[in-house]
């Protein structure tokens, strides 16, 4: 850019401060609105922008657009490109083949790591919604600042319900949440059943781990190496990023990497890794069409419904479709109600969970234009 727009930069980027978007899901449990090409991460849920849209705006005081890379799918790429013009081009990379998350980030890191050798890289999920991006901030450049000694870096979320569908982060007992100083992880912990969830929530030093993560691209690699070695050499066979021969290489590599998260490859066996305990940022992972719901404007009668809709003696339902189509309801409570043009979901709202369920279905059907 000009010097004008190089000055104008905020002091909180440092130039070797690189950010990782993952967008490979496909957002099953929001069928029909979600399907291969138009998954989840790039529809709007919430005003105008789309999720990934969303994603990229309040990472911007500390990642320029240069500096994020996103992975994605084959299916989506063409609609990511199409969103976010401002990140270049050859920098939205599709996944050969969906390896989880430990090939994908070793990917990106090896990437980034053969043009800035001293990178430091953040981690961040496509798909996730932050309401207070200006307290997100402050605790996201604590785990950069954190990441550039040398350390593994993770973001805890504040848990607010003994929540069974995360992972926990466990931190030293007596640290009060929304503190910036890094603290040294204890453990991490499965997704719990329902007592276990209740136990963890009342000792009040597990947080619930949002995804996010942050490293030295050399200590991540280093990692991997360490713990998930046939992946990391595959990975490290890959050509320099710039050279010619490196996406046709992606393609006959990639698929030979193992199937397996960042969790169980690295997290849970590395030594070093410190966590940030948050405070409320208001975090959420949008995980079904009821945190949707949970979200969204709602009437009296907690119905999330537009203006035009119809609705007489309702309660607890949302509503989603076309502009031009008016939904109706009469009596019914408790709803979640989608209609696309192919397909229409009624669905009892507190299953939302479970509408990945129908996606297996149509699978298993061979229904693909409906997927």
């Amino acid at each position: 850019g000009s010097a004008a727009s190089i000055s104008g930069k905020s002091k909180m980027s440092k130039p070797n401060y690189y950010g990782l978007i993952m967008a490979g899901g496909r957002g099953t449990r929001f069928w029909p609105r979600s399907r291969r090409s138009h998954a989840k991460q790039v529809l709007p849920f919430f005003g105008e922008r789309t999720l990934i849209q969303q994603t990229v705006d309040r990472l911007k005081p500390v990642l320029p657009p240069e500096r994020l890379w996103i992975i994605t799918n084959a299916h989506l790429r063409d609609e990511i490109i199409k969103q976010l013009p401002e990140i270049p081009r050859k920098q939205i990379i599709a996944e050969p083949a969906a390896r989880n998350t430990a090939p994908c980030i070793g990917l990106a890191a090896r990437m980034i790591e053969s043009i800035d050798s001293n990178a430091v890289m953040g981690v961040f999920p496509a798909d996730h919604v932050i309401q207070k991006p200006a307290r997100y901030m402050k605790f996201l450049k604590a785990a950069f600042k954190a990441a550039s000694t040398g350390k593994i870096a993770v973001i805890g979320v504040q848990p607010r319900w003994p929540e069974t569908g995360y992972g926990y982060i466990e931190f030293p007992a007596g640290i009060a949440p929304g503190s910036v100083d890094p603290q040294a992880v204890q453990s991490f912990r499965e997704k719990p059943n329902a007592v276990k969830a209740q136990e963890f929530l009342d000792a009040r030093c597990f947080y619930w781990n949002a995804g996010m993560f942050f490293w030295k691209t050399s200590v991540v690699l280093e990692a991997l190496r360490k713990h998930l070695p046939k992946t990391a050499t595959l990975i490290e066979s890959l050509p320099p990023f710039t050279s010619k021969k490196f996406l046709p290489a992606l393609e006959e590599t990639f698929p030979k990497c193992e199937n397996i998260s960042i969790d169980y490859a690295v997290l849970e066996k590395a030594t070093d890794v410190v966590g940030i305990a948050t405070d409320d940022f208001g975090w959420n992972d949008v995980g079904s069409f009821n945190a949707v719901y949970e979200l969204a404007k709602r009437d009296s009668k907690g119905n999330a419904v537009r203006d035009h809709d119809l609705v007489f003696d309702v309660t607890g339902t949302y509503a989603d479709a076309p502009p031009q189509k008016v939904i109706a309801l009469l009596g019914v409570k408790d709803l979640i109600v989608v209609d696309t043009p192919d397909a229409l979901l009624v669905a009892d709202r507190h299953r939302a969970q479970e509408v990945g369920e129908l996606v297996k279905l149509l699978e298993k059907q061979k229904r693909d234009h409906l997927l």
